[in-house]
């Protein structure tokens, strides 16, 4: 790999410079051990809102609030965030984050529990965008919820690890993440790209 594509790719990780609700998030998400995603995760969260109009947005770990503010930059001024995670610190981080950036608290739902014991409540094709940054040994189980919550057209998005691209790699985690790509690239039900953004960002289409 050229030294010049390594300094696009930093320069594309930079490129979009976070708002200062966001950075506090992500200060605070690092010292409550729950650390967010980096800034071109980021910008690719809120312009994914943005291209899709999402007005309806389910994002699986909440952390400290710093992906939840991204969604909500680039979602119309009437979307609202259903967020979810087990821990519960960090989601009242995340609830003072988007208090301190001017969120309206009807814009956001922010859920305490474990996500694969919420989300079969939740509404069948209700969603336009689901986001999932959990347990990746989990994520079968969520691509299987995303499915059902997605309407046709919806997008998933599924943070990544850079592990995976080197075969060398076969702890459980990196083989679950093997194991969902192939089922999410082959399946009819999707159009799927994996971006080489932060540690890989899956981005697919329901049909």
């Amino acid at each position: 790999m050229s030294s010049q594509k390594v300094a696009a790719w930093s320069h594309a990780e930079e490129f979009v410079t976070p708002t200062e609700h966001v950075d506090e998030a992500a200060h605070r998400g690092e010292e409550l051990g729950a650390p967010a995603v980096g800034n071109g995760v980021g910008a690719v969260l809120q312009m994914l809102a943005a291209a899709t109009g999402a007005k309806a947005v389910m994002e699986i770990g909440t952390g400290a609030g710093a992906s939840g503010l991204w969604l909500l930059g680039g979602m119309p001024a009437d979307g609202i965030l259903t967020t979810i995670d087990l821990e519960t610190e960090p989601q009242r981080a995340a609830r003072d984050a988007f208090a301190a950036a001017g969120i309206a608290h009807q814009r956001t739902r922010v859920i305490a529990g474990r996500a694969l014991e919420v989300l079969p409540r939740m509404t069948d094709g209700a969603y336009d965008l689901v986001v999932v940054d959990a347990d990746k040994e989990e994520y079968p189980d969520y691509l299987a919820q995303a499915t059902r919550l997605l309407r046709r057209g919806g997008t998933l998005v599924m943070t990544w690890s850079d592990k995976e691209s080197d075969p060398a790699n076969r702890d459980a985690e990196t083989r679950t993440l093997r194991e969902v790509g192939r089922t999410i690239r082959d399946h009819e039900q999707f159009t799927v790209s994996l971006l080489p953004v932060g540690e890989g960002l899956l981005v697919a289409v329901k049909r």
